[in-house]
């Protein structure tokens, strides 16, 4: 839906229904996000943040079919989540979901088959934004800097391309996650300077694009940018404000934010680690980041790594990459890191640093019985108490 006073533009992500196959994608949109549309505006059009695998965006007609849904239904296009290529729901993921990575064609070829897609579904003079994997899983790129920045400088050029033919803009948004490439927002500012927004950069996309340098300088913001999740920021303890005043000293732009939660742990001790085991799914990977009482920092790459530290753990804030709802409030020892979200969105209401908002729970399937109540909450109640509970600190 559009936010009033210039805040943008705010959906929820389909990532949280089974998306895989073209029909799971016609069958979430007739079916839950239908309804969720007659629940909160039913009288204007309804933002959808969509995602394809990269099976669905092959499915044949599948722009055409969206397109008539999206008028059949008043849906409203903006954005697409093309951060994981596979299969997201009913399989383990962990690592699995930075694959293929952007050193690879594969990642380039389903970026701009979503880019087209989406081209498809906005109108003329629009901006659509897609959201991707930060360069890739950190381990398995070291020293793959430079191929990962051709990859997006490509991906530029034919976004580029695809402006001056269709009149659609489609900015890129590399999103930070612990263990990626670019993990914070400190490692996107260092990597745009040294590698992106630089006269070789520039140089580059001028020869890819045929464009002079002026333009392809103009043209790298302008199709390049970041999505901020509020989950992966919290489980590194940024900072919101510090984040974003560091992103435009940079010249960064946040082309989309992902409205999110982490769970969190203040104090740890035997029976935060009991609880908090109840989180670990063998699906998702969830990264640890503990904070000793003299303020150390150590991160691991998923939970179980951290709970075998056992009582060495002890007197520990953690933070847990795990995509709790918005509203929950978790009951001690257990928390969550909504209140840095709430201020995250208020910095964006005083001055809104995007213009596209994405709620983003998708752990419905896996979330401990506590979090999901008594015979477990419905997915389409719970995205609209999500949805409710972001308009109730932004309008």
């Amino acid at each position: 839906m559009r936010l009033p006073d210039g805040l943008g533009t705010l959906g929820y992500c389909l990532n949280v229904h089974p998306t895989q196959s073209f029909p799971e994608v016609r069958a979430a949109l007739l079916g839950p996000v239908r309804d969720v549309r007659r629940r909160l505006c039913p009288d204007r059009p309804f933002a959808v943040g969509l995602r394809l695998s990269a099976e669905a965006a092959a499915h044949p007609g599948a722009t055409g079919e969206l397109a008539a849904i999206f008028r059949d239904e008043g849906f409203l296009a903006y954005t697409m989540n093309g951060f994981p290529y596979g299969r997201f729901h009913g399989v383990p993921v962990k690592d699995a979901v930075y694959e293929p990575d952007w050193t690879t064609p594969e990642r380039l070829a389903y970026t701009l088959d979503l880019a087209g897609i989406m081209a498809g579904l906005v109108a003329p003079g629009e901006t659509a934004t897609i959201s991707t994997v930060p360069g890739g899983f950190a381990p398995r790129l070291h020293g793959q800097e430079e191929a990962v920045a051709e990859g997006l400088l490509q991906a530029v050029a034919a976004l580029v391309r695809l402006e001056a033919r269709s009149g659609r803009r489609i900015a890129l948004a590399l999103e930070p996650e612990p263990f990626c490439l670019l993990e914070s927002s400190a490692d996107a500012v260092a990597f745009f300077r040294d590698h992106l927004f630089t006269a070789a950069a520039a140089g580059r996309l001028a020869d890819l694009a045929g464009i002079g340098m002026s333009g392809a300088a103009e043209a790298l913001p302008r199709h390049l940018g970041l999505c901020l999740d509020a989950c992966h920021m919290a489980v590194l303890y940024e900072e919101p404000e510090a984040t974003l005043a560091a992103l435009s000293d940079a010249g960064i732009p946040v082309h989309k934010l992902q409205i999110s939660a982490a769970l969190r742990i203040p104090r740890v001790d035997e029976a935060a680690r009991r609880r908090v085991a109840a989180f670990h799914d063998g699906v998702y990977l969830h990264q640890t980041v503990s904070r000793t009482p003299d303020g150390g920092m150590r991160r691991t790459l998923d939970l179980p790594g951290a709970l075998e530290r056992d009582e060495a753990s002890d007197g520990e804030e953690w933070r847990v990459h795990v995509h709790v709802p918005l509203f929950a409030d978790p009951a001690p020892p257990l928390s969550s890191t909504a209140a840095s979200l709430e201020r995250l969105l208020a910095l964006h209401r005083a001055r809104p640093f995007t213009t596209h908002l994405e709620v983003e729970t998708y752990t419905w399937s896996v979330l401990p019985a506590e979090l999901r109540g008594t015979g477990g909450l419905d997915v389409t109640d719970g995205i609209e108490r999500e949805m409710r509970w972001v308009l109730q600190r932004l309008c």
